[in-house]
């Protein structure tokens, strides 16, 4: 930072100032003095709206000067609360005040008078809600903004001084006549007496001057910032984090303190009073600067006797002093964290509500910003098209640099214009001073410097950017610098060349564009230059004088920027004046407190940061300014005035590529060709040269005009020329490389004669490609459906989601188009197969409509499609979508699926899993019987695709035994599939036989079917057949049977012992009345039963068939005697009609 006295203002009648406070949101300055002196003043910037003098640069006049009467002892205290627009101010008698505002002056709203003691400090707290109020004699009154009293309290034996409040309100500060400081809660509580660490060593009585905490308006320069400031009049000062901080940041300021006090956002600790120097008699007033770190920053000196008061404005851009009977102004020049690349401004600022810096991008070309978050930010600095952000290292995140150490606390992060992070390197030394060129980096600490030449890939791949990035060509040098000496390097290899010595202490430097000459901004802004190159005339016997700094000296600097292509030129900041140098001669300066933002071009690009700080989160491109060196002005003057022959001469007197260029441009605006060329060849502008030969080729005079015309940028201006030329095609070409397709169309339309198909066509694609660039998709469609451009109306429909569009198109389009498989991915993109599909065998792909039926679990089409275009993945289409069917417990649609897809023996498969499955539920025999036959019909349905789908015999007879050698090595499950499909409905087909037979009262019949049922124990559980064999043999009095039957039951494993004991008593019911015997027909009918075996089955009445014609089913080839079938119209097992 820089700071200059700007202003004073004397009190009248040469009254002594006690006090003085700025209010930070309307402006007041209040001074309190002897003899009960208050007055009320306001410094207001008069500044027009189109003018460029803004800021610290704008004359300031005091639009308000009250003197506020009411007072009759010395007002001692004063203090403001901005929330309210009130001012407390109290005097030597102990008389408070309170004022208000009302119609623009000030008045008295409240007074109180304790008549026992004087008032020695008051504080708001930092919502303006209460006040808190001190005596010399130990009590304290906490009021509200209203005048009520909250609390009051006497702490006896204390001599207070000093009152402040936290940020919060929970806690308050007293500060004591004898120096100590003590905590107490806001309702009067003590908490402790807080540790004084600064005073460690000092002798004799202290007081303390001032208590000030900062309540984080403006936000914190940095996480966990000290912001409680406490300053003891023998000038020792500490600043805590906290009321309890045990590791506070001490200062001695070597001087006698009256005052202190925090800037608006809590960056800058002003600290006022007079420097202790043994050998000066006279004792000088100061501010001096502090960071919250303890940082030393400047010293103002200001003249007069007795400074007494120190008060910021609310922007910290200016402090007022009271001194004596006059109050001093001085300007502060932040240094911002700030920086200008590729027409973009990069500022930093804090806010209240986070932690970390907020980094504007601002592209002052385009208006735009981009915004960045950067913890812990400590400098800004910018080069060429690309800046880095200095920081401290964030512990929480892995650093990613391969050569970082474990002790690497700070990150440089390479940036491009918009904030993009293109590279960063972990350093472990302290980025103190940061600089950067186009190729190098390098950050400096107070001890050792770091390089880093750092890369940035345009058109490399991604292998390529990594193995860029680990490339090790950074230089690392550590060197100890003396003060005041100057050590000149050589890049890229570091090799130290000379050493220059100064005579004061560097604040900034900055060499010229051919490094022959060095800028230095000492500490107290003194700006000298300093020659780098050895010059001929100097004896080389004495090579130091080349380093002897030349006699040029300006003071107050706080700026400079040297011409990016003159190494003779540079532009400085003195105060609020700007002045512009060529060979060391100052040209007339110019009013503004902007910062130097480029120099280029005999043009100054200036930003008004003060301006953009007040409202950072919308910058205004009225805060940046473009001022024109006098060369530049006067060329521009003679060329309007004199002539172009007299301007040349004088442009050849002071030659710049910019004062050709603008006499090049003047020549071709009258046609001069031949100055023109000349000038071009000057400035060294190829392009100029080629336009200059091409007009010389025409032979118009109105055409050259119009050329000209449309080089200048008056594209209206040549349209209309060359229309008057009757030269609409000349109009057309120049609206077609200026992209305005609009002004191509009505020119194409408007036209006599018939307009070229091909541009029209193209104009409306172009305009087309406008709106949809826009997203105004509505509008794209009309120009694309004019200019039939296919491609992109598809991508417009599919924007719109008009899907019926998109289906039109579909259809007007040829088969085999490139579009349709575009069109397909966008209805399967929304979920609409139908259409999708359509558009695939449109442009015949039928397996990108079958993956997309898939994708869209439309699997039923999938297989039909599979089917219809014979594709070999129907085996693996058709296992997913059962799989998928199968995962949802949709096992009879699997079958379904399979059918259809004539895959019977997976469908049968799964059919007898059913069937199995509902067996074991108990289910109705009826229906588990059905649910085998269909499973049965689909195994025939295989055998019969198997004999069919030969063509030829033979073939079918290979096949045949193949299909056997299958069967002998598949699985047993697979193996009673096939041969025994009907097994299962065989069983069920008796089982029902048996019962209905039993119920209709023939009971031989059941008996006979019964017995028949004990084949199928693998299928029904045996307790059911022998329980239905029991009731049947005894119905039939058949009791042999029907005791072989309960033995069985009686020895089943499966029966609880429950159920054993119930059969058994049954059975000896039964057989006490009964002889377990069958009658003698009974027996001999048993004693065949071992050709019974061998005999059919009659699947009507369940005997065996003895005779040698019989009935055989067509589907399942089971048989029945033909006097007992010829009463069935279908086969009772499987239901196929009988012929």
């Amino acid at each position: 930072m820089f700071i200059y006295l700007s202003k004073k203002i004397a009190i009248p009648n040469n009254i002594h100032l006690k006090c003085v406070s700025w209010n930070k949101d309307q402006g007041f300055i209040a001074c309190g003095g002897d003899d009960g002196l208050l007055r009320v003043l306001k410094l207001e910037t008069q500044t027009a709206d189109d003018s460029k003098l803004k800021g610290l640069a704008a004359p300031s006049n005091l639009s308000m000067n009250q003197t506020l009467d009411g007072h009759s002892g010395a007002v001692q205290v004063v203090t403001w609360n901005e929330q309210y627009e009130k001012l407390t101010t109290s005097d030597q008698n102990g008389l408070i005040i309170v004022w208000m505002l009302y119609k623009g002056a000030w008045y008295e709203e409240m007074i109180n008078n304790r008549n026992k003691s004087v008032v020695r400090s008051m504080s708001w707290n930092a919502d303006g809600q209460k006040i808190c109020i001190v005596y010399e004699d130990g009590a304290v009154i906490v009021g509200s903004v209203d005048g009520n009293r909250i609390w009051g309290k006497e702490l006896k034996g204390n001599q207070l001084a000093h009152v402040a409040w936290s940020p919060d309100s929970k806690i308050l500060l007293f500060g004591m006549a004898n120096g100590e400081v003590q905590i107490y809660d806001n309702q009067g509580n003590f908490i402790m007496k807080m540790a004084i660490s600064c005073l460690a060593n000092a002798t004799g009585a202290v007081s303390i001057a001032g208590i000030h905490w900062y309540a984080g308006a403006g936000g914190y320069v940095e996480r966990d910032c000290p912001c409680l400031a406490i300053c003891f009049d023998n000038g020792r000062c500490q600043i805590m984090r906290y009321e309890n901080d045990e590791y506070p940041v001490c200062i001695d300021t070597m001087m006698n303190v009256v005052s202190i006090q925090w800037n608006h956002c809590g960056s800058v600790l002003a600290v006022a009073g007079c420097l202790r120097a043994s050998n000066v008699e006279k004792e000088v007033n100061v501010v001096q600067f502090y960071t919250p770190f303890g940082e030393h920053l400047r010293t103002l000196k200001v003249h007069g006797k007795q400074m007494t008061g120190v008060s910021w404005e609310g922007g910290g851009l200016r402090i007022a002093l009271a001194v004596d009977s006059y109050i001093y102004f001085a300007n502060i020049r932040p240094d911002y964290k700030w920086g200008y690349c590729c027409s973009t401004v990069v500022y930093a600022y804090t806010k209240p509500e986070r932690q970390e810096y907020c980094v504007v991008f601002w592209d002052t070309k385009n208006n735009e910003k981009f915004v960045k978050y950067v913890k812990s930010l400590m400098s800004i600095t910018t080069s060429g098209d690309f800046c880095i952000l200095a920081s401290k290292a964030d512990d929480t995140q892995p650093q990613e640099d391969a050569e970082s150490e474990s002790g690497s606390h700070y990150v440089l992060i390479l940036c491009n214009s918009i904030g993009t992070p293109l590279d960063s390197k972990y350093i472990d030394i302290d980025p103190l001073f940061v600089t950067m060129t186009k190729t190098h980096v390098i950050a400096a600490s107070k001890e050792a410097f770091y390089l880093w030449q750092y890369r940035v890939a345009k058109k490399l791949t991604a292998l390529e950017i990594n193995q860029v990035t680990r490339t090790k060509k950074e230089g690392r040098e550590s060197k100890t610098l003396t003060s005041g000496t100057i050590h000149r390097y050589s890049l890229p290899n570091v090799v130290l060349i000379q050493k220059y010595t100064l005579n004061n202490r560097a604040y900034y430097m900055s060499l010229n564009c051919n490094s022959s000459r060095l800028a230095i901004i000492d500490i107290t802004g003194v700006l000298t230059l300093l020659d780098m190159d050895v010059r001929a005339a100097t004896d080389s016997g004495n090579q130091q004088s080349a380093g002897d700094p030349s006699k040029f000296e300006r003071k107050d600097v706080w700026d400079m920027k040297w011409a990016n292509d003159n190494p003779d030129l540079f532009a400085m900041m003195e105060k609020t004046r700007m002045y512009v140098f060529r060979n060391l001669d100052p040209e007339e300066p110019i009013q503004t407190s902007g910062y130097i933002c480029n120099f280029e071009d005999l043009e100054i690009k200036s930003v008004l940061l003060d301006e953009i700080m007040k409202d950072p989160e919308r910058p205004n491109k009225d805060n940046l300014i473009n001022f024109e060196i006098r060369s530049l002005r006067d060329s521009r003057a003679l060329i309007e005035k004199v002539g172009i022959e007299d301007a040349s001469q004088f442009i050849e007197d002071n030659p710049h590529p910019r004062l050709w260029r603008l006499l090049a441009e003047a020549a071709l605006q009258k046609l001069d060709l031949k100055t023109a060329e000349q000038a071009f060849v000057r400035c060294k502008d190829y392009q100029g040269i080629e336009f200059v030969k091409r007009l010389g080729n025409l032979q118009s005079e109105p055409m050259k005009q119009a050329e000209v015309a449309a080089y200048f940028s008056r594209f209206e201006e040549a349209e209309r020329m060359y229309l008057d030329m009757d030269r609409r095609d000349l109009a057309i070409s120049l609206r077609i490389k200026l992209g305005d397709w609009f002004r191509v169309l009505q020119l194409l339309k408007t036209g006599s004669g018939d307009c070229d198909d091909t541009l029209l066509q193209q104009a409306y694609n172009a305009i087309g490609d406008y709106f949809a660039d826009r997203q105004k998709w509505v509008n794209a469609v009309q120009y694309y459906l004019q200019g039939h451009n296919q491609e992109r109306l598809a991508e417009c429909y599919y924007m719109l989601e008009d899907y019926d569009g998109l289906e039109r198109l579909t259809s007007v389009l040829p088969e085999n188009h490139k579009l349709l498989p575009d069109i397909g991915q966008m209805f399967a993109t929304v979920g609409m197969c139908e259409q999708a599909v359509n558009a695939y065998l449109k442009c015949n792909q039928p397996k990108a409509a079958v993956d997309t039926c898939v994708h869209l679990n439309q699997w039923n089409k999938a297989v039909e499609l599979a089917r219809t275009h014979n594709m070999k993945e129907i085996k693996s289409l058709l296992s997913k979508y059962a799989s998928h069917l199968l995962e949802k417990n949709k096992t009879l649609e699997a079958v379904e699926l399979y059918r259809k897809a004539h895959h019977f023996l997976d469908a049968a498969k799964l059919m007898f899993k059913i069937a199995d499955e509902e067996a074991k539920k108990r289910t109705k025999p009826l229906r588990v019987k059905k649910l085998y036959v269909l499973a049965a019909c689909l195994v025939e349905s295989y055998h019969e695709q198997v004999k069919t789908s030969q063509q030829s015999k033979l073939l079918y007879i290979i096949l045949f035994n193949y299909y056997f050698i299958i069967i002998f090595h598949a699985s047993s499950s697979d193996n009673r599939i096939v041969d025994n499909a009907w097994r299962g409905a065989e069983a069920y087909h008796f089982f029902l036989l048996a019962q209905r037979q039993l119920y209709e009262g023939y009971m031989e019949k059941a008996m006979r079917t019964g017995l028949h049922l004990r084949e199928y124990e693998d299928i029904i559980p045996a307790v059911e057949i022998y329980s239905l064999l029991a009731i049947c043999a005894a119905a039939n009095r058949a009791f042999g049977t029907c005791s072989q039957a309960f033995i069985k039951l009686e020895s089943l494993d499966s029966l609880e012992p429950e159920q054993r004991q119930l059969y058994e008593d049954l059975a000896l019911e039964i057989f006490t009345k009964h002889t377990p015997k069958d009658t003698r027909m009974m027996e001999r009918d048993g004693s065949s039963e071992g050709m019974e075996e061998k005999l059919p089955t009659c699947i009507v009445t369940g005997l065996p068939i003895q005779e040698y014609q019989f009935w055989m089913c067509s589907l399942c080839k089971h048989c029945a005697l033909e006097q007992e079938i010829s009463r069935y119209n279908c086969c009772p097992l499987c239901h196929t009609p009988v012929a």
